[in-house]
Parts: structure tokens; C-alpha cells; sequence
């Protein structure tokens, strides 16, 4: 019995020793998005953007990651370096109000049971669903037809560091491929607007989150038990 009792201490503070502490905070940025209208340049906020996120770091090296993040993408041809997008001048205006779940990886032990300075570069990726508007461009402004919803693939990079003991802040760059091509007004599902349609019909556009973290650290501490 008392090797049983040892061996089952053993197992749950092993199990204990990844349940990490939790990290709750905030992301402020901006957004930008790629498609058919205005520049072409990938990461080029210009919008500001907000968000909330929650970490649960199951390990010093992954973490559950949920957040919600908004902003408003605009864009205009005048702004573009392609000459036939200039020459053209359709702009546009949408919103994004996203959702996200998925896994974060640290590249770098990121204990946070250590009291010491940590710093350690990361990636994450899962599913995000976004609410938007569908919208249609005439007379070289965007219109709204209807409030519509779909997923996006986020891939975002970032560095993370944690200076004081309940703060960790950091910097990332997370572009999110979504399933449509209509963020812009180049693709209006509604078919009244079929006329209306133009750019590369079979390029889903893209949006880009770039900015700052800051999340504050709870919960108990795990137990680490010697191997």
C-alpha cells in the first residue's frame, strides 16, 4: 500500500507538472488586409485593432490559446504602386470580429514555475470563425448588402517575454487566410450584383493582425516532482 500511495503521488504531480498557470490579457494593433483593392503589401496595418486572449500553458513548451479580436479593414486603389489598381480607384471599407482556438508552441523553455527572466520566440495556428460584411463596390465605393460569417487559418509568429512575475508582454505578426473572396467587394455572393464582380475570382483574401500582447499571469503553481 505504501508503494501504491507513492507511485499514484508520483503520476499526479507528474501530471500536475504540466497543468500550468493560466495567462489572461490583452492585444492592441492594427490590421490590414490582401486582396484585390489597394496595396499589395503584407504587413502594412492601417486600421487599429483590440482583442482579449486567454493561455493555458499545458506545457513550458505549448498552450491552449483562445482570443477575440476586432477591427476595420479599409483600403483604395490611390494607395496601390500597380498602376491598372491607381488608375481604377475603387475603395472599400469592412470589419472583422474574429474568434480564434488553437495551439501555441515556444520555440524556448518557457517555465513559468522558474522565477527567472524568460524570453522565447512562438507560433500558433487553429481555427478562427469571423463575423463581416458582404459587400458590393459601385461608383468605386463599397456598399453593405448583408452581415455575413466564416472561418479563417490564422498563422501567426511572435516573441514573448516575461520581465515582471505576474507579466508577460509581446509583439506578433498573424496573418489569417480566410474562406472568402469578398472581404473587399471583388466577390459579392448575392448574384444581383454578378455585373459588379472583377479581380482574380479564385484568390481568397487575406487579413493581418499585427501588434503588442500583455497578459497577466494566475492560478497555482504546478508541483515538479523528481524523476
Amino acid at each position: 500500500m505504501k508503494y501504491l500511495l507513492f507511485y499514484t503521488l508520483l503520476i499526479f504531480c507528474n501530471f500536475n507538472a504540466y497543468s500550468q498557470i493560466n495567462e489572461l490579457g490583452v492585444f492592441v494593433g492594427g490590421v490590414n488586409y490582401i486582396g484585390d483593392v489597394g496595396p499589395t503589401s503584407y504587413i502594412s496595418p492601417n486600421e487599429p485593432a483590440i482583442g482579449i486572449l486567454y493561455r493555458w500553458n499545458r506545457s513550458p513548451r505549448h498552450s491552449y490559446r483562445f482570443s477575440y479580436t476586432q477591427g476595420s479593414l479599409t483600403s483604395n486603389d490611390k494607395d496601390s504602386d500597380v498602376p491598372s489598381r491607381n488608375l481604377r480607384g475603387f475603395s472599400f471599407k469592412n470589419s472583422v470580429k474574429e474568434f480564434s482556438a488553437g495551439l501555441e508552441f515556444n520555440f524556448l523553455d518557457f517555465d513559468l514555475h522558474d522565477s527567472k527572466t524568460k524570453i522565447s520566440p512562438y507560433v500558433y495556428s487553429g481555427i478562427s470563425y469571423f463575423i463581416y460584411d458582404e459587400i458590393y463596390i459601385l461608383n468605386n465605393k463599397s456598399n453593405e448588402d448583408y452581415q455575413s460569417s466564416t472561418f479563417a487559418i490564422p498563422i501567426i509568429v511572435g516573441l514573448k517575454g516575461r520581465f515582471f512575475e505576474n507579466f508577460i508582454i509581446g509583439a506578433e505578426v498573424g496573418l489569417r487566410y480566410s474562406f472568402t473572396d469578398n472581404l473587399d467587394g471583388s466577390n459579392p455572393k448575392n448574384d444581383n450584383f454578378e455585373t459588379l464582380r472583377f479581380g482574380n475570382l479564385n484568390s481568397n483574401d487575406w487579413y493581418v493582425f499585427t501588434g503588442l500582447t500583455l497578459t497577466y499571469t494566475f492560478g497555482q503553481n504546478p508541483c515538479f516532482c523528481s524523476e
